[in-house]
């Protein structure tokens, strides 16, 4: 027994010679249980059946804090750690909440406004068709159909009512080339061309004959051009986008007043709502009738573009969100379209764009057809030849 308590006294790694004082403060800094433990045993006063974590807990709050070189203040107890990982906690939580409401929530939004838009079988496969071509093509149709106005809108808007039989009512291709700006081409409706199966007719019939897939490949095989996108829409879907970006900026050069097309307007620039625009596009009451109305639908294609794709739309969520509303519930696009292909369109004529329409030789009168347009062979083949190259559309193949 006196054996044990030697050996207890010996100095060694926690202990050293000297008073019984100055051990008993270097154990309590260092060995707190054991000095609990003997300051315990000398009084018959230690708390009872403590726990060696609350000990230790305890031992560290009387710490007494150091200062390092680097000037940190450490008390030893661990607080200030726990305080820099609840902050750097509460950052990355605030991060990953960004993060998603950066790009979770758009791409939800992307996801549920492709899936709203209208899509029908209109670029298909036949013997004979164009293969890939450089470049990229885009068909834009604006049909006749009344669908989605009520009888009093119809009768406003001066379109006529619905005798079943629609007609493509305007016809562009935009064409952007694989280099060079984009080019926004106008097809005459009346051009005369020859309709798989249907013979010699006015363009916009194949439309009636046998929807857009009749349309893309009457065109395609008159030009060798291949369409790689579709897009339409109707006079109801006409209107409400036009609407839902507060109207589009036209500058007609003469008042024109058309009952047949509710307009009444004067010359200069102007605002116009959707029901004046429509009156303004469908009009053919000027000397050069559908010439000066084709090259009146690429002005308000343009105005259109160029409205929808300002900051002052994109950007403001109470006229960017009514577009995608409206448009993805009025457009009708090839089966294998998407909205990033509308997006691309619509950023290809933000960057600047020249315009023409299929260069023209004549306008006569036909037998069971009335007036028809005629291209210029020679200069619409330069036009053509162009597309399929993927080379910009030569100056002197361009039409007013």
């Amino acid at each position: 027994m006196g054996d044990a308590q030697d050996d207890h006294n010996r100095p060694g790694v926690f202990r050293r010679p000297g008073s019984e004082a100055g051990s008993d403060d270097f154990e309590r800094l260092y060995r707190p249980g054991e000095s609990g433990r003997r300051s315990g045993s000398a009084s018959g006063a230690g708390p009872p059946n403590r726990s060696s974590r609350e000990r230790d807990s305890e031992s560290r709050s009387r710490r007494p804090a150091r200062r390092y070189a680097t000037g940190d203040v450490r008390d030893g107890t661990g607080r200030k750690r726990q305080q820099r990982e609840r902050r750097s906690r509460r950052r990355r939580i605030a991060v990953l909440t960004v993060l998603v409401v950066l790009l979770v929530i758009p791409g939800l939004f992307y996801l549920w406004a492709d899936s709203r838009l209208h899509r029908v079988e209109a670029l298909t496969d036949y013997e004979g068709r164009p293969d890939s071509q450089p470049g990229t093509t885009y068909m834009i149709v604006g049909d006749d159909s009344r669908e989605g106005l009520s009888d009093e809108e119809q009768a406003e808007l001066a379109t006529g009512s619905d005798d079943g039989a629609e007609l493509a009512d305007t016809i562009m291709v935009l064409y952007v080339p694989s280099s060079g700006d984009p080019t926004l081409v106008s097809v005459p409706r009346d051009s005369l061309v020859t309709i798989p199966e249907h013979g010699d007719r006015k363009i916009n019939a194949a439309y009636s004959f046998g929807g857009p897939s009749l349309l893309t490949r009457t065109f395609e095989e008159s030009t060798g051009v291949r369409i790689d996108h579709y897009v339409e829409v109707g006079f109801a879907g006409f209107v409400d986008i036009v609407d839902a970006v507060g109207g589009v900026e036209l500058c007609p050069d003469d008042a024109i007043t058309d009952p047949k097309a509710a307009l009444d307007i004067e010359a200069g620039c102007q605002e116009m709502d959707g029901g004046t625009a429509l009156g303004y596009v469908r009009t053919r009451a000027t000397p050069r009738g559908d010439l000066d109305r084709v090259e009146r639908q690429r002005e308000f294609f343009g105005a259109l573009i160029e409205t929808t794709t300002s900051p002052g739309v994109m950007f403001n969520p109470v006229r960017s969100v009514p577009l995608v509303l409206e448009g993805t519930d009025n457009f009708e696009v090839d089966e294998s379209d998407r909205l990033r292909h509308l997006m691309s369109m619509g950023l290809a004529m933000r960057g600047g764009i020249e315009t023409s329409a299929i260069p023209v030789a004549s306008t006569p009168t036909l037998e069971g057809l009335g007036s028809v347009v005629m291209w210029d062979e020679q200069r619409s083949e330069q036009m053509f030849a162009a597309m399929r190259a993927g080379e910009p559309v030569p100056e002197e193949a361009m039409e007013d």
